[in-house]
């Protein structure tokens, strides 16, 4: 990707959803909800703070994360969906 983010940014790949049952039945594209987590494939340097100084970010490329349902903006590039959002979007790191 040749996408930097600005600021407190970052640039999410939106994991896929199961689009089979456990009795293996398909769900369709129309039916599904889109997940509420993704990997982060890029992050800004970080936000100012009040004080002038560059407050570093608490997120880093790999980190499998979670945010709200309506978080972002979603783009295209090379053919792939990505969001974007700031930080404050993020509601955590999931841990494995």
């Amino acid at each position: 990707m040749k996408v930097r983010p600005l600021s407190d940014r970052v640039i999410v790949k939106r994991m896929e959803e199961e689009r089979k049952t456990a009795s293996g039945i398909f769900i369709p594209d129309a039916a599904t909800e889109k997940p509420d987590q993704g990997k982060i494939v890029a992050v800004g340097n970080g936000k100012m703070g009040d004080d002038g100084k560059l407050q570093a970010m608490n997120v880093k490329v790999g980190d499998t994360v979670l945010f709200g349902k309506y978080a972002g903006q979603t783009f295209k590039m090379d053919g792939e969906e990505y969001m974007t959002m700031r930080e404050d979007d993020i509601i955590g790191i999931v841990e494995a």
